[in-house]
């Protein structure tokens, strides 16, 4: 999140009790100290955290939201609500018609009807049991929808039959919380594997896998085993796996879970990055933070059925 930059006064002159300051995200909202009487040195800014140098890095990319001082807060009207999610011209690249999907006699998803656009990036949130993994299981077909239909580039993907599905499961990659790495494999072997079972030439993988490694920074760990690695580059590893079939669809199911503050926000970085390429992004979070700082489309889901869908949306579980 951006760093903390307060005005503090140099004289009784130029001193305001509506003066206002800017702070992250993540910090505690409080009212500005008053300053001291006959005192014109300013004082020093407190020093950054780590996770607020991390959030830097996306500053300009992402539309992080300004929180205002408790003070100067309750003296402005609240903002209105945001709109309804209004259909951009953009084709539509994913469209779920009516998607069912029952577990005995409780209804994972209810009747799901929802347009996902070409190139967007979007925030998938709910508390847990709302549905969004089954959703995102059916959109891999992991899980088949009991009713409804789900059409993928104009196509049903319902009605492919098995041998199809390798094929299909190429253009969507998906990135886990737990990294699902090969322990036995180095981070150049985890990404060649991918495409070594696709057939390509050997030459061909090589080129592809160094060029993978570079867009994620892991290049010059290429022969490190997953062991080896923190927990953000194995992440980072795992979406250069994701990537490697050059997906039209990118599914981040809590790609950030098991993060600390400043590789959350690179990896937050490296999907918003991935997604400016042209590639849909779904992230599906429980991490308020991050969403209300992405100010992106939010599609809310709870009990099974969609409750809310946003334009420039915020967490509103």
């Amino acid at each position: 999140m951006p760093s903390v930059r307060q005005a503090v006064p140099t004289s009784e002159k130029d001193a305001s009790p509506k003066a206002e300051a800017e702070v992250s995200a993540d910090s505690a909202v409080a009212p500005t100290e008053p300053a001291a009487p006959e005192s014109t040195t300013p004082e020093s800014s407190a020093p950054e955290s780590a996770a607020q140098r991390a959030a830097k890095s996306i500053k300009g990319l992402v539309r992080v939201p300004k929180i205002r001082t408790l003070q100067a807060k309750q003296s402005e009207p609240e903002e209105p609500e945001e709109q309804a999610y209004a259909e951009p011209t953009r084709p539509v690249l994913v469209e779920f018609r009516g998607i069912t999907k029952r577990y005995g006699r409780h209804n994972a998803l209810d009747s799901i009807t929802l347009k996902l656009y070409k190139g967007e990036f979007l925030s998938l949130v709910g508390p847990s049991g709302a549905g969004k993994s089954t959703l995102i299981k059916c959109l891999t077909l992991q899980e088949r929808p009991d009713e409804g239909r789900i059409i993928v580039a104009g196509r049903d993907i319902t009605l492919l039959k098995r041998r199809e599905l390798p094929y299909y499961r190429r253009k969507v990659g998906v990135v886990f919380q737990d990294y699902r790495l090969l322990a036995t494999k180095t981070v150049y072997e985890n990404i060649a594997f991918a495409l070594e079972v696709a057939g390509l030439p050997t030459r061909d993988i090589k080129e592809r896998v160094d060029v993978i490694l570079d867009t994620v920074g892991m290049l010059p760990k290429s022969g490190n085993f997953p062991n080896e690695l923190s927990g953000g580059e194995q992440q980072r590893v795992a979406i250069a796996r994701a990537l490697v079939h050059d997906p039209k669809i990118l599914i981040a199911d809590e790609p950030t879970g098991n993060l600390d503050p400043v590789n959350t926000w690179e990896i937050i970085e490296l999907l918003y990055k991935i997604n400016q390429s042209g590639t849909m992004v779904i992230l599906a979070t429980h991490d308020r933070e991050i969403v209300d700082a992405l100010k992106r489309r939010v599609i809310t889901l709870r009990d099974g059925q969609l409750v809310a869908d946003q334009e420039r949306g915020t967490y509103l579980v």
